[in-house]
């Protein structure tokens, strides 16, 4: 006789099934449970706070509800988060229907570019339609159901929309099995129409059990293995280019084990600069259009490249310009095999750790030529004479940024994190930084985001507590997105700001220069009332007293002694901290000597122009498609 089994259910809304759901989902790895969704930041509006709201409000001890003030810097600062927490942990992200949805758009282009993951519930339509059109409808004459959300879809590794209580179960199992995926991963979307999330159904009880997700190292395949060894094997100028993967996979030991064994030189991305300590003697820095000239002279004449965990930015590769050896061969190491793919090289689909001992197993015995790591040791040396000296230049009245740098280094510990993004930092900080720790170095360059650095680096001090958090961030990016202060004050989140201030776009100011285009709209000026342009006296701004203004303590520093005294003080200090510099835009730092292709206008009446167009051409001679096959 047979049986059917009953399941039990409990009666409640949607949302509130899933702020509970949310709550009993960890992701594994190494046999080490983790919190998969930690909390959740939310700003509300009629979308959102009668479901999801109402949710977390009735049940706080399920998740954490942060306030943020920007819908596009929440979602940073997850992502931050993510990214801290090597990919194991996340926050989820809540909105209303209209603007307030629309405005994650951003955060969530910048979170499926660096592969990271972030879940994003906005708040949506009425799925029944009964007062359509509703407020902040965009009411599309030729298709009724869709909404704003349905800019996510390009954006999202996940893209659903939960029309029914009961859709909820199969969207949400989904949407973490893609979180949890570390080759898939980056923004999920879960669009909630707002009648769907305060309607109650009977969710049955197995969907609140606490579900465990493995998070694998899948290993290489024997075949692709040998072919990568055997292309290995071969070098006589080899070179490691780590990235953003090293780090996520926690697989910078074995790095470094897999260099000191076979003394391949290791240069690093921007994701990947803390892959390797400075003091590594396979270290040589940054690679290509903001790297240093030791790995740059090194990429150029390598004959094999084994990629590891990068996902070959143009900057990267200098516009496909910097492997010059018309044999050069690719071995790419990455857990995604769109990224194993690139540069037509051998193909090793695993797990950054994973491969990388499978490869240091397999190639016992072997080292690269004793002459090419003398080379590279000599290179190193050079290069960071040159940052040595730029750190102590010294210039008066006002400091070069990379003095502002030196200094902010100087006064790190460790175990500290700097953050940044977008602008001349990042390229700066990619040349002249020193990392000591793999979470040390935080700067997002895969979307380069203005806006970024404050909620980034609220979202890295959220995951790492026990650091101090170093913002590094100019005063264009202050601009635009600078209100997080305030979250961080009101969550007593302590963070070090260094605002950069140098009256408008250094780093698209000295493109606008190489480009011809005379710096034109790239500084903050008063309109002249002759000319018509912004080249006028300077803005009467001040950005000291509006961090003031949002609760953060304020150190104004004239000049380099003054800066590293300030920076001291702001370290010791338990508040947020901004520290205010003037700084020289038009004192560069040391050149990677590599190019970067961005086109110049083909016909212009700009003497400048033209000469640009001419550098241009020039420079486009060198660079190739990167696609011969890797076979020993």
């Amino acid at each position: 006789m047979s049986t059917v089994r009953t399941t039990n259910t409990v009666r409640m809304t949607t949302g509130q099934a899933l702020v509970r759901f949310l709550s009993r989902q960890y992701s594994e790895r190494d046999g080490v449970e983790h919190r998969l969704i930690e909390g959740c930041f939310g700003i509300f509006g009629h979308g959102n706070v009668a479901g999801i709201g109402q949710a977390l409000l009735e049940r706080p001890g399920d998740l954490t509800y942060h306030q943020a003030r920007n819908e596009q810097a929440m979602v940073h600062a997850a992502v931050a988060y993510a990214r801290t927490r090597r990919r194991l942990s996340t926050l989820a992200c809540t909105t209303s229907v209209g603007p307030g949805a629309t405005n994650m758009i951003t955060g969530a282009a910048l979170a499926t570019i660096n592969r990271l993951p972030v879940l994003l519930l906005p708040g949506d339509t009425f799925a029944t339609r009964v007062a359509s059109p509703v407020l902040q409808e965009l009411e599309l004459p030729y298709a009724a159901d869709i909404s704003v959300n349905d800019a996510f879809r390009p954006v999202s590794r996940f893209f659903d929309r939960v029309q029914r209580p009961e859709q909820l179960a199969h969207a949400a199992v989904q949407a973490m099995r893609v979180l949890t995926d570390q080759a898939e991963t980056g923004a999920v979307t879960l669009a909630l129409p707002q009648d769907v999330q305060a309607e109650a159904w009977d969710f049955p009880e197995e969907l609140f059990a606490k579900r465990v997700w493995h998070v694998r190292r899948p290993v290489p395949d024997p075949d692709s293995l040998a072919a990568a060894v055997a292309v290995l094997r071969s070098a006589r100028r080899p070179l490691i280019v780590a990235g953003g993967g090293v780090v996520h996979a926690d697989a910078t030991a074995a790095l470094a084990a897999f260099a000191a064994a076979t003394g391949i030189p290791v240069a690093v991305t921007q994701a990947g600069k803390a892959a390797l300590p400075h003091e590594h003697p396979a270290a040589v820095g940054g690679i290509g259009h903001t790297g240093s000239v030791a790995a740059n002279a090194l990429a150029h004449d390598a004959d094999v490249v084994l990629g590891i965990g990068t996902r070959w930015q143009d900057f990267t590769t200098a516009s496909r310009t910097l492997f010059a050896d018309p044999d050069v061969r690719f071995v790419n190491l990455n857990i995604a095999a769109f990224d194993a793919a690139k540069h037509a090289g051998v193909a090793l689909v695993a797990d950054a750790r994973a491969g990388l001992e499978a490869l240091t197993a397999a190639l016992t015995g072997w080292s690269a030529p004793a002459e090419h790591r003398t080379r590279a040791a000599e290179a190193v040396r050079r290069w960071d004479a040159e940052v040595d000296a730029a750190f102590a230049r010294a210039h008066t009245p006002l400091p070069a940024q990379s003095e502002i740098i030196g200094a902010v280094r100087e006064a790190m510990a460790p175990h500290d994190v700097v953050v940044s993004a977008a602008g001349s930092i990042p390229g700066d900080l990619h040349k002249l930084w020193r990392p000591a720790d793999p979470l040390g170095y935080h700067v997002e360059y895969g979307f380069s985001c203005m806006g970024y650095e404050i909620a980034g680096g609220l979202g890295v001090k959220m995951a790492a507590p026990e650091r101090e958090v170093f913002v590094l961030v100019g005063d264009g990016s202050y601009l635009m997105m600078a209100q997080e202060i305030v979250t961080a004050v009101a969550e007593d989140v302590k963070l070090v700001v260094v605002l950069v201030q140098n009256h408008g776009y250094a780093s698209i100011g000295a493109l606008s220069e190489a480009v011809g285009a005379e710096r034109f709209g790239t500084q903050y000026r008063f309109r002249d009332r002759e000319s018509g342009t912004f080249d006028g006296g300077v803005l009467p701004i001040d950005l000291a007293a509006n961090a003031a203004s949002l609760g953060a303590d304020v150190l104004r520093a004239n000049g380099l002694a003054e800066f590293r005294t300030a920076l001291a003080a702001a370290r010791a200090s338990a508040r947020t901290t901004v520290v205010h510099v003037d700084t020289d835009p038009l004192i560069g730092a040391p050149s990677s000597r590599a190019w970067w292709d961005v086109p110049v206008a083909e016909v212009a009446t700009t003497p400048t122009t033209g000469e640009a167009r001419r550098d241009y051409e020039r420079e486009k001679t060198a660079q190739r498609p990167l696609l011969r096959p890797a076979v020993p």
